[in-house]
């Protein structure tokens, strides 16, 4: 039986943060709120709304949301439910007024926005989605977007680098214990 010398400790250090940084990279998705356009602003009819656009898609916990607005001109607020379905601007658990803002999921569940600007929820610029645990996400296919501007936050090369990934790290870790 073989034994661990400490530089066959170090390749099994090397090797297990190397997977780690190409794992964790892989399970991240940025999503741009409303799709192609990635305008968060008031719909343009009342046939649009950002939650029929949420509804095509699958958000995983690590996905971020990406918000794109003029800066000084609307913003972004995280809300309760209930602050959700009254368009309440007072108590937000999270405000955002960059212009472009990236809201990371962090735990799985319903989440909820509204603009910030006074009048702009009550006109449908609000949007509520469910976050899911990923399970074996490099392998579930995510559904794909219709005519529209729902784009699904799964994409085919985020999948495939998770398995180039998978690859890579079982030849690597191969190559420092038996090399």
């Amino acid at each position: 039986m073989a034994s661990f010398s400490s530089s066959s400790s170090l390749r099994v250090i090397i090797f297990l943060c190397i997977s780690f940084f190409f794992l964790s990279s892989v399970n991240a998705n940025e999503v741009t709120v409303g799709g192609k356009s990635g305008d968060w602003k008031i719909p343009p009819s009342s046939s649009y709304s950002f939650n029929e656009w949420a509804q095509k898609a699958r958000f995983k916990v690590g996905d971020i949301l990406v918000f794109s607005y003029e800066a000084g001109k609307d913003s972004v607020l995280q809300v309760t439910r209930e602050a959700y379905e009254k368009c309440n601007t007072t108590s937000p658990k999270a405000s955002y007024t960059d212009g472009n803002t990236k809201v990371k999921l962090e735990q799985p569940g319903p989440v909820y926005f509204i603009s910030g600007k006074e009048g702009h929820c009550q006109k449908g610029q609000k949007l509520r989605l469910v976050v899911v645990t990923p399970r074996n996400s490099a392998f579930s296919p995510a559904p794909s977007p219709s005519d529209g501007p729902a784009v699904a936050p799964t994409s085919g090369a985020a999948k495939l680098t998770g398995v180039a990934s998978l690859v890579l790290g079982f030849w690597m870790l191969i190559y420092f214990l038996f090399l």
